[in-house]
């Protein structure tokens, strides 16, 4: 028996993949990845942990399911195939943690150099925070997938030092995927330093829920730079917005933030309408002066359907043309008047349309310095 299990044992080493090294090498051995094992795709019931030394490739939707957990560590990689169905998508109940850090970020980006706005799907959170009206609601993707609840303080995961580039895959103008999709998280979440340039769709969009959101970046999105609605109650702390050189945008109406009260406009006597701050935003158009669409910010700030901002030490920038500053009007309903924003106007070409339109507390001050650019050094960005 001694014979045979030797010879076996002799056997099975001489099988066993194995990495070359130096003869001065003390490090430890380490298996080489397998293709299979780079592959990101499907389920995930109960805790996973990336390898950020393993470069991922997306290739179909990604389900974190109520308790399991992604985990992905600083410095990972993951890059998307194109389509539509290629996100990343955390039920109710399960979770996400992004651990980069602004030495090394996790980057989810496009599989291919030439890539352009809406390769992949982008990041959507689902979580059991409020709603407007206390209701639930359906994933724009899948309305299979609910989100929403009573937990204010409902725990999601953290995200912090994650560079979401080439998002927002469209199926059609009513399906779309954002960079970052926040549907009913709550506070218990962590989000901090996040960096999402060249997006279809708006870069972030709150869907509801409680959650505080730090440090966001947003690059020449196609739609919105900072999206709320359905009952948002949390606040976003520096924000910058980029419009670049050259920017065209596909949408009809692009604006700099834009809430709603409630989903759509179609629920406008609900309770616990939209009702959120946002602090130090800087909204940079460096656009050439025009008025042709898509050429042109239609709002820098719009609040509607009910919706009530408190807009603190915001400021605008650059040459690009905006047609209305603040517009509290809509024919779904118009913003809260309680709307109490802060505002510098820098931009070098005249507002188009009105400075005010609508009722708010506005204040137009000389020195709003807005979003710092330090904080965004991790991402490379050049200011």
């Amino acid at each position: 028996m001694k014979k045979v299990l030797f010879g076996f044992l002799m056997f099975a080493a001489m099988m066993t993949p194995f990495v070359l090294t130096s003869c001065d090498d003390d490090t430890d051995e380490k298996e080489v990845p397998k293709e299979e094992d780079k592959e990101l795709v499907g389920t995930i019931a109960e805790a996973r942990t990336l390898d950020a030394s393993v470069e991922y490739l997306l290739t179909g939707p990604v389900i974190i399911q109520d308790g399991g957990t992604l985990n992905i560590p600083a410095g990972t990689v993951i890059k998307a195939e194109e389509g539509f169905d290629k996100y990343i998508l955390v039920l109710r109940g399960g979770k996400i943690n992004i651990n980069g850090t602004a030495a090394a970020p996790v980057t989810i980006t496009a599989d291919k150099d030439n890539a352009t706005q809406g390769h992949w799907g982008g990041l959507i959170i689902n979580g059991k925070a409020p709603l407007a009206g206390g209701t639930e609601g359906a994933t724009e993707i899948n309305a299979d997938h609910k989100y929403g609840g009573s937990v204010a303080n409902d725990n999601s995961g953290s995200i912090t030092y994650l560079k979401l580039e080439y998002t927002g895959a469209r199926s059609d103008a009513d399906v779309e995927h954002n960079g970052l999709t926040l549907n009913g998280v709550g506070n218990g979440t962590k989000i901090e330093n996040v960096f999402i340039p060249y997006g279809a769709d708006d870069a972030v969009e709150f869907f509801g829920g409680s959650v505080n959101v730090k440090n966001l970046l947003a690059v020449d999105p196609d739609d919105d730079m900072f999206d709320f609605t359905q009952g948002y109650s949390g606040t976003l702390e520096n924000a910058y917005g980029v419009w670049q050189t050259g920017y065209v945008s596909s949408e009809s109406d692009p604006r700099g933030i834009e809430a709603d009260g409630n989903l759509d406009g179609n629920n406008p006597v609900q309770t616990g309408q939209s009702d959120f701050t946002v602090k130090n935003m800087t909204i940079d158009l460096r656009l050439a002066v025009s008025t042709e669409e898509g050429k042109y910010m239609h709002d820098v700030i719009k609040v509607r359907r009910g919706a009530k901002a408190t807009i603190q030490n915001a400021l605008v920038i650059g040459q690009g043309q905006a047609k209305d500053l603040i517009d509290v009007k809509d024919g779904k309903g118009n913003g809260d008047p309680e709307t109490t924003i802060s505002i510098t106007n820098k931009l070098t070409t005249a507002i188009t349309g009105e400075k005010i339109n609508g009722t708010a507390l506005v204040t137009e001050a000389e020195a709003n310095t807005g979003c710092a650019t330090d904080i965004f050094s991790w991402t490379g960005y050049e200011f």
